[in-house]
């Protein structure tokens, strides 16, 4: 949490602190940077106690965390808190935290938004849900995840049939994004296991200027030099496959051969589209969530990544349209990807500070 929520407590305390218990998480950027800020704080550094308590690896720390959670009425407790004279605050803002340690004014409503339907919502978690939604619409569109949909449509269109053509391609969607999804967590399960670490985060950003470097290439120099695309190689057994379940008269067996295809060409295409699905769990292992929150990220990550297929196969179904995707269109789709994970590494090595929304 990159902003500052407070709460009050029983009772109000006027002016400064002499002593504030901070909950932290060893995983989360933001304790790190307010750490860093506490530790070099102009505010009475010596006169003012600082009481760290980790909540992952003491579970005392996290109970009493959660007790006052509810004991201020916070629904979603979050690191780092800041107990401070008897008031709870979430989040971490260099100025605001200055000002409540100094016995400024309360910030009871700092960080929110009254929104319609939705109520109170932390500004500052709006940043991430727009980042994951950006990013899963960029990726949806990777040309090797398109490719092999556009060619299985353009077959199935042939059958006339949109009961089939609903059965078959949407299957294909959905077994992909299950897959998609199971890719995901397990980058986001390494991330977690070996914690914030610079290291990696410079790694990771050197590995998408390479990506984003090759996907840029294609777009002038397509099949020449490396290229992260599927193999011409491999591409002649897809094509059997794809008639063989288009042609099937068996809707049970085609359905299966369709989940297999559709995990086959996941598999094929992990180098194709690993890019952007290691830069964005990266990003979401440095937040404090528990797992509902990791994996209701990716959730909306993959709904996002395969809304664009869900509405090839709508237009497909209604339109009964022939429609591949041409080379000259795969081009653009793999400069723009390129240019957006070339930008992604950058920030991830020069700036990091810039993914805490």
């Amino acid at each position: 949490m990159a902003g500052l929520q407070g709460a009050a407590a029983d009772h109000d305390a006027a002016g400064p602190c002499d002593v504030v218990t901070v909950y932290i998480s060893n995983t989360c950027p933001h304790c790190t940077a307010a750490r860093e800020f506490l530790s070099s704080m102009p505010v009475r550094p010596d006169t003012l106690r600082i009481i760290y308590r980790e909540i992952t690896s003491d579970r005392t720390a996290r109970d009493a965390l959660i007790e006052l959670s509810q004991k201020h009425g916070i629904d979603r407790p979050g690191v780092p808190t800041f107990d401070i004279c008897g008031r709870l605050y979430v989040g971490f803002d260099q100025d605001e935290l200055a000002g409540a340690l100094a016995g400024e004014s309360p910030l009871a409503a700092a960080g929110t938004v009254e929104l319609p339907v939705f109520g109170t919502v932390e500004s500052s978690s709006v940043g991430l849900p727009l980042f994951t939604i950006a990013i899963a619409l960029v990726d949806g569109f990777n040309p090797c995840a398109m490719w092999v949909l556009l060619f299985l449509l353009s077959i199935l269109v042939n059958v006339r049939r949109r009961d089939r053509i609903i059965m078959i391609a949407g299957t294909f969607v959905i077994v992909s994004g299950v897959v998609y999804f199971l890719f995901m967590a397990a980058w986001l399960n390494v991330f977690l296991v070996a914690g914030y670490s610079r290291t990696i985060q410079i790694v990771l950003g050197f590995i998408a200027l390479l990506v984003g470097g090759v996907h840029i290439k294609d777009f002038f120099a397509l099949h020449r030099g490396v290229s992260l695309s599927i193999p011409e190689s491999v591409k002649p057994a897809i094509y059997t496959r794809v008639r063989r379940i288009v042609h099937a008269e068996n809707i049970p067996l085609a359905l299966a051969a369709t989940i297999v295809l559709a995990v086959l060409v996941n598999f094929v295409e992990l180098l194709c589209t690993a890019g952007l699905p290691a830069l964005y769990t990266q990003v979401l292992s440095g937040y404090d969530f528990g797992p509902a929150g990791y994996y209701g990220y990716l959730a909306l990550y993959n709904i996002v990544y395969m809304a664009d297929d869900a509405v090839i196969v709508a237009v497909a179904v209604i339109t009964l349209g022939h429609r591949r995707l041409q080379e000259r269109e795969g081009r653009w789709l793999k400069l723009v990807s390129g240019a957006f994970i070339l930008a992604l590494g950058l920030v991830l090595i020069l700036a990091p500070e810039l993914f805490l929304f």
